[in-house]
């Protein structure tokens, strides 16, 4: 039975079941509550810490620094402010170990974690306090950063201007998109928020929008019970079950070399068609092209990429095809990103709203009590009572 500790600082011994992989976002497939989760991520976004805190794992065990140093990553901070322990810096050795043996009985007791017999390795936990400074320290090091993060987007430009300039050859559809609402799904940053507020809108039900899920922005969807009309991407982080959904399938494959694509062989795999969509830049930048392309006359963005801090967790250089693209699209696209958090600071009760409710009860209880028989009663009671004893 594991125990899951929900102090950012840990007062006793954590135990549960081992799991480990590279990619945090391969692990949380296979995490299940009180799991001791071990992840190789320098730099621990935010999107893949949510992942995680929703699997309700015991605590995250780091190979690397959850914080590098390099900017101030908004991952950690998810974690310790739901009470989830961080053990960082345990080692490559003891990850590529570790690693082998998963499903394994963990335990960490002070700044250790053994797994099974013999194999142990010496963390450091992340603390409120140790994440403040470290956050604090890598704000000096921004400037650098967008100065590095600058150069580079210069020279994705330069590599990528045709996404702005030239004609996009992109798949015939089966699903009709000209003159229509697209809405564009990743699953990033507050996308279950904007998701929410847009699905119990009138807006789905008034629009009726294409909906393409992007890779894993498919399962966002069918977590709210919409069915994509398309889905888009490398299929790296898809579920099978959205896949076989009914949606039309693009598989993004890259512009370099011989138009390599990862994900053809997965959906061969299950038996599926698919068309190919080559093309430079990200899948949610296709994804938008695709739409832009073949006539759609509104985009709506739901989870896609777009602040700074995003693009540095994002890792890829300078993200210049996200520029690129919404230069393309201009006017056309509408961002939902922030649509939830608007939406909940305004639907959010204040105390001076509850004041013409208790107004109305008092005047309401106030008619009741008078023309009640029962009260007259008492109060007649009361009367005859103060007159009898002091004679008024």
């Amino acid at each position: 039975m594991a125990t899951t500790i929900r102090a950012a600082e840990p007062v006793a011994t954590i135990r549960g079941p081992l799991r480990a992989d590279r990619r945090t976002k391969d692990l949380v497939k296979r995490l299940k509550p009180g799991d001791v989760a071990l992840i190789h991520h320098s730099d621990l976004d935010a999107m893949a810490a949510r992942a995680l805190l929703e699997c309700r794992v015991a605590a995250v065990v780091n190979a690397v620094h959850s914080v590098s140093g390099r900017y101030p990553n908004g991952g950690p901070s998810v974690l310790i402010d739901a009470g989830v322990p961080i053990l960082d810096a345990v080692g490559d050795e003891f990850f590529e170990l570790a690693s082998r043996r998963e499903g394994r009985p963990a335990e960490i007791e002070g700044e250790t974690i053994t797994v099974g017999k013999g194999l142990d390795a010496r963390g450091e936990w992340v603390t409120r306090e140790s994440l403040h400074r470290q956050l604090e320290a890598s704000k000096c090091n921004l400037s650098e950063e967008l100065d590095h993060f600058a150069r580079n987007t210069l020279k994705y430009l330069a590599e990528e201007k045709s996404i702005l300039l030239d004609p996009v050859d992109v798949p015939e559809l089966d699903t009709p998109i000209r003159g229509r609402h697209v809405m564009v799904v990743v699953r990033g940053e507050g996308y279950k928020e904007d998701l929410r507020y847009i699905g119990i809108g009138d807006y789905l039900h008034a629009a009726r929008p294409v909906l393409i899920g992007v890779d894993g922005g498919a399962d966002a969807l069918l977590e709210y019970n919409l069915r994509p009309d398309i889905i888009i991407g490398d299929m790296d982080s898809v579920s099978d079950r959205a896949l076989k959904c009914g949606a039309e399938l693009i598989v993004h494959a890259y512009a370099i070399g011989n138009q390599e694509s990862p994900g053809l062989n997965r959906i061969q795999a299950l038996g599926l068609k698919s068309k190919l969509f080559p093309s430079v830049g990200t899948s949610e930048d296709i994804a938008m092209i695709l739409a832009d392309q073949l006539g759609a006359s509104l985009i709506v963005a739901v989870g896609t990429h777009f602040s700074l801090e995003e693009f540095l967790d994002k890792g890829r250089g300078g993200m210049a095809s996200t520029f690129l693209v919404r230069l393309r699209i201009g006017s056309k696209l509408v961002d939902a990103k922030g649509l939830g958090r608007l939406m909940s600071q305004m639907n959010r009760p204040k105390p001076r709203d509850f004041a013409p409710v208790f107004i109305a009860f008092l005047i309401t209880t106030g008619i009741i009590l008078v023309n009640s028989p029962m009260l007259r009663n008492i109060l007649n009671t009361i009367r005859l009572f103060w007159r009898s004893t002091f004679g008024h």
